[in-house]
C-alpha cells in the first residue's frame, strides 16, 4: 500500500482580508501549513486554524514567511542567513504557543514563498532555518518543497525531511514549477491523475509530456484555487480506489 500526506498552507487572512478556504478544505487534509504573522496571518487566525486542525485531527506545521505582508511573503528580503534563522523561530513560537493551548503540538515547519526561494538559492540559508528550528524542538519536521532544500536537509545531523510533490500546478521538465499569476479552476481529474503517479510511482508528466522524477512523501494542495475541495474529492476517490493510505508527517519519517 502506498502512503501519502496531503499538505495545505492556511491561516493566511488577517483582519477583514479573507484568503483560502480553510474550513472546507481542513477535513481533506492531514497536515495544515499555518502562516505565522508575517507574511499573512494574525493571532486571531492561527488562533481559529489552529482550533479547526484540532477538530479535524491535522497535524499542525508553521508556514513561515518573510516580514512582508502588502507583498504577501514573495519580495525579496536582504536578510542574513542568521536573520532570517530568527524570523522562522519567533514565528515558530508564536504558532507553538497556540498549539499548546489547544492540547496540541507543532510537528513541521514549510517556508513561504521568497523565504523558500532564498533557502533554496543559498544552502547557508537552509542550513541556519533548519539548525534553528532544531534548536527549538528536536522532533520538528522539515517540508522540503523542492531537491536543492532536501539535499541540504539530508545533511544537517538529527533532522527529519520530507519532500513534497505539487499536482494542481504544473511542472517544466527541470522540475521547477510554473506559478501562475492568477488563481484558476483546476481540472480534478487530471489532478486526481497527478496525485496517483506521484504517490504510487514517484513520476509526473511534465508540461512538455516528458515523464519527470517526483520522489514526494507529502502532496502540497493550494486550498485558495476556486474549486480546491472538488480536486480533494477527486483525490479522496482515487485514494480509495487505488489503495493509497493518508498518513500524517510523522509516520513518513
Amino acid at each position: 500500500m502506498a502512503t501519502i500526506d496531503i499538505n495545505c498552507d492556511m491561516g493566511e487572512s488577517f483582519g477583514n482580508w479573507q484568503m483560502g478556504n480553510d474550513e472546507t478544505v481542513m477535513p481533506y487534509i492531514t497536515s495544515a501549513n499555518i502562516a505565522g504573522g508575517y507574511h499573512a496571518g494574525d493571532p486571531h487566525v492561527m488562533r481559529e486554524t489552529v482550533e479547526l486542525a484540532a477538530e479535524h485531527d491535522v497535524g499542525i506545521g508553521v508556514h513561515p514567511g518573510l516580514p512582508d505582508k502588502m507583498g504577501f511573503g514573495r519580495r525579496k528580503i536582504d536578510a542574513s542567513p542568521e536573520e532570517v534563522r530568527d524570523y522562522v523561530v519567533y514565528q515558530l513560537g508564536a504558532l507553538t504557543a497556540f498549539a499548546r493551548r489547544h492540547g496540541a503540538t507543532v510537528q513541521h515547519v514549510k517556508p513561504h514563498g521568497a523565504m523558500y526561494s532564498m533557502l533554496s538559492e543559498s544552502p547557508d540559508h537552509a542550513r541556519a532555518v533548519m539548525e534553528g528550528m532544531l534548536e527549538v524542538d528536536d522532533d520538528l519536521i522539515y517540508l522540503a518543497t523542492d531537491m536543492n532544500i532536501y539535499e541540504v536537509a539530508q545533511d544537517v545531523d538529527g533532522l527529519r525531511a520530507v519532500f513534497e510533490g505539487y499536482v494542481d500546478l504544473d511542472y517544466r521538465a527541470d522540475r521547477s514549477l510554473i506559478v501562475e499569476k492568477t488563481l484558476e479552476d483546476r481540472d480534478p481529474e487530471l489532478v486526481a491523475d497527478r496525485f496517483v503517479s506521484i504517490a504510487t510511482e514517484g513520476v509526473v508528466e511534465a508540461a512538455n509530456g516528458e515523464e519527470i522524477s517526483i520522489p514526494a512523501d507529502s502532496i502540497c494542495i493550494h486550498g485558495d484555487n476556486p474549486n480546491a475541495v472538488a480536486v480533494l474529492e477527486a483525490i479522496h476517490d482515487r485514494v480509495e480506489e487505488n489503495d493509497i493510505d493518508l498518513v500524517s508527517l510523522p509516520e513518513l519519517v
